[in-house]
């Protein structure tokens, strides 16, 4: 698979990486054909499994090679990966407070952003969307630092690790967003043309980070450590939270541990890999 896409340019590798990534997140929304419910418990370990993934990839896919770039590059490392990082937090609450978008289980009224007058399910859509701008960015950026050629964390077997992490994580994702539209009253196939739609962001917000960095390798260390911050966010502002917010009184070790799992088979991924 690596000697493959060596072949294509970085700006394509990102392509091809979050093409892939999105076919995952169709693949997981597939499941609404199957099931019309999901359990709660279940829907909680997706999302720490979601979590751990992210939380993983952003040190170990995108600090750590932004620290030690920027080292090479005679920048302040700590400066660099420290202000890249909190400029990615700033994008993601920048977008969170002006795109309108509603998180699943919650009453319409309750919609964050900016007043729409949006149908609901277009609202539940965007709140996944979220999730994949950084996500896409991520790998769009992973590849185009191969191009750049500094450092010995950037490889291209590193950046095929995190597509294949970014898409393991949205396997859930995607069934996470089809199987409650179905819960809602949607229909299979309406379900899940909206699960998937949620992961088109990939692809755009991927080729977007692996050009920029392509054409401006100064700013890589930067590019690197913003993707980092804008996941982090994710995780923190909206995948931890969901995944622990009780139904009926359930626990929340499922999550827990699909935090833990998320985390270790993303970092075996990179280790081993990259």
């Amino acid at each position: 698979m690596i000697q493959w896409i060596s072949q294509f340019g970085q700006i394509e590798q990102a392509l091809i990486a979050t093409m892939f990534t999105w076919s995952v997140t169709a693949l997981g929304a597939s499941l609404v054909f199957f099931f019309k419910v999901i359990n709660k418990k279940i829907l909680n370990g997706m999302l720490g499994f979601a979590a751990g993934v992210m939380i993983a990839a952003s040190f170990w896919s995108l600090l750590a090679p932004s620290i030690e770039m920027a080292e090479e590059l005679g920048q302040v490392a700590f400066i660099t990966a420290s202000s890249g990082f909190m400029l990615g937090g700033i994008f993601l609450y920048l977008v969170d407070k002006f795109m309108p978008h509603l998180h699943m289980g919650l009453e319409t009224k309750e919609a964050e952003g900016i007043k729409t007058n949006l149908q609901r399910s277009i609202l539940l859509v965007l709140a996944i969307t979220l999730h994949n701008i950084p996500e896409g960015l991520a790998v769009g950026v992973a590849f185009g630092a191969v191009s750049a050629g500094i450092g010995s964390t950037a490889s291209l077997a590193g950046a095929v690790a995190l597509a294949i992490g970014i898409g393991l994580q949205n396997f859930p994702e995607g069934a996470a967003v089809s199987i409650p539209l179905r819960r809602e009253g949607f229909s299979r196939k309406k379900a899940f043309l909206y699960g998937q739609a949620s992961g088109l962001v990939e692809p755009i917000a991927g080729v977007i980070g692996a050009y920029t960095v392509v054409r401006m390798q100064h700013l890589l260390p930067y590019a690197l450590a913003f993707a980092a911050g804008a996941m982090i966010y994710v995780v923190v502002e909206e995948l931890i939270p969901e995944a622990q917010r009780e139904e009926g009184g359930s626990k929340t070790d499922i999550a827990t541990i699909g935090c833990m799992v998320g985390f270790s088979i993303m970092m075996i991924l990179d280790v081993a890999l990259g």
